[in-house]
């Protein structure tokens, strides 16, 4: 083979992509059949390094204290690997650290990259393991100091010779090939998974080794959304890429249901790469009520004693800020909406043109109009409603189900079954039980307002 090939390990810090910095080097340049020049050396990380590090590694504080600084290797670095193709083992990891170092020094660090893990999936398939130090014990290969980069680095040469040798499919070429996407997908993930991926809507499972879902996420097309994340350069996706290793995935048939689906299922399984949607319990609720002058108020207690709550709040701060932004846009008066109590008139905003329905300077029917609207800008209201959308096949509709204000949950029937369905509370019987939060309550009252704006909301009933 006429390429050269720069097989490389580093060992860090280990505090995670954003602070991990690199304690040791080794790069061998490798034809292909025997090594023809090596650069290792101990690297001071100007960092602490932790004590699980080191009792891993064996490298300590002292080891590196008068050892070169990156800045102080990176030229030889670069040189060494010039018109180069690097290689590692979980290639992502060494090369996006290295780039990151000569990233903090002003310059551009690219080169053509081979993971031994995915050659290592392709060429000697069905192994249980492909860490290196399983996948040397499988082949014979002797390490001769795990987890130092010269030890490491040696194996992963060795084994490299003989993923070379064994490569009767072109397989190395395959992967060097620049319309191909095995360099960018993740090293433990095979990429008959991602090509099995529906072009569809729906929820889509990355899973770790253990098999254990590390990320939630929903699409309009599954296939393409999962591949935007192995582009992105953020710490948290690379992070969870190097983590994944299978995709897993559920078709909705349309972006509602996803939402609601991907929503459900954070909360029940608490992904560790998921945040926004992760707790699971809330202590408020907002709620309206009319008193005997006929004013609509606005207000809010525990959940348990809020009745028909318009929407949920994880606390009360949360509530009453919202409560206020509420009573700003639609110029509503604090006292009725129990922002202040025992005050005979409000005094939470100072607004010139402030139009006073606590001091009876505007109508009550004037002023429950604005309160109306500001319910309807932040909730669904008790009103049922059967949310309609395609479903998962030509036959079939997908349904969204809410009964006085509250989510039900989601389902499917068959499109003639849904015809003999005369009101929403006949389809409670065909839906998949769900629990209602805040966070589906968002996810519905903003659907209602897209299609509000295009006025398809129709006898109780919302459908494409």
């Amino acid at each position: 083979m006429d390429n050269l090939y720069s097989v490389v390990d580093i060992e860090t810090t280990g505090n995670g992509y954003k602070g991990q910095k690199i304690t040791e080097i080794s790069i061998f340049i490798f034809d292909g059949k025997k090594v023809i020049d090596e650069f290792t050396t101990l690297v001071n990380p100007e960092s602490p390094i932790p004590t699980f590090i080191t009792n891993l590694t064996g490298i300590n504080q002292s080891m590196v204290r008068n050892q070169p600084k990156f800045y102080e290797i990176a030229k030889k670095v670069e040189e060494i690997t010039k018109d180069t193709i690097f290689v590692a083992h979980n290639v992502n990891f060494d090369y996006n650290i290295i780039q990151a170092e000569f990233k903090s020094l002003g310059f551009n660090f690219k080169r053509k990259k081979l993971c031994t893990v995915r050659l290592s999936r392709k060429i000697i398939p069905g192994l249980n393991s492909y860490s290196l130090g399983n996948i040397c014990a499988d082949e014979g290969i002797h390490i001769s100091a795990r987890h130092r980069a010269r030890g490491d680095v040696e194996a992963t040469v060795e084994l490299f010779r003989r993923l070379i040798k064994r490569d009767d499919n072109f397989t190395i070429n395959s992967f060097l090939n620049p319309k191909s996407r095995q360099a960018t997908l993740p090293p433990l993930l095979d990429k008959s998974t991602v090509d099995n991926l529906p072009e569809r809507h729906g929820v889509y499972y990355f899973k770790n080794e253990e098999k254990e879902v590390i990320y939630v996420g929903k699409a309009n097309n599954i296939k393409q959304r999962v591949i935007s994340h192995f582009y992105d350069k953020k710490k948290k996706e690379i992070s969870m890429c190097l983590e994944t290793a299978d995709i897993s995935y559920t078709e909705t048939g349309s972006e509602i249901l996803a939402l609601l689906h991907e929503s459900s299922e954070i909360k029940q399984l608490y992904p560790k790469f998921n945040r926004a949607q992760r707790r699971a319990g809330e202590a408020v609720g907002l709620f309206s009520y009319e008193d005997q002058k006929g004013i609509i108020h606005l207000a809010y207690n525990r959940l348990k004693l809020a009745p028909n709550a318009i929407i949920k709040y994880y606390s009360v701060a949360e509530c009453r800020n919202h409560l206020e932004l509420l009573c700003k846009n639609y110029e509503l008066c604090p006292k009725y909406c129990h922002l202040q109590t025992n005050v005979s008139s409000c005094f939470h905003y100072q607004l010139k043109d402030c139009r006073g329905i606590c001091c009876d300077k505007e109508s009550i029917e004037s002023y429950n109009i604005r309160v109306k609207k500001a319910i309807v800008s932040v909730g669904i209201g008790a009103n049922n409603l059967v949310i309609k959308e395609n479903g998962r096949n030509e036959g079939e509709i997908g349904f969204a189900l809410i009964l006085n204000g509250i989510y039900q949950g989601f389902g499917y029937l068959d499109k003639k079954q849904a015809e003999q369905l005369l009101q929403p509370e006949d389809y409670q019987f065909f839906v998949q039980p769900q629990k209602d939060n805040r966070d589906v309550q968002r996810i519905i009252s903003s659907y209602i307002r897209k299609k509000e704006k295009l006025n398809e909301i129709l006898d109780g009933e919302i459908s494409i």
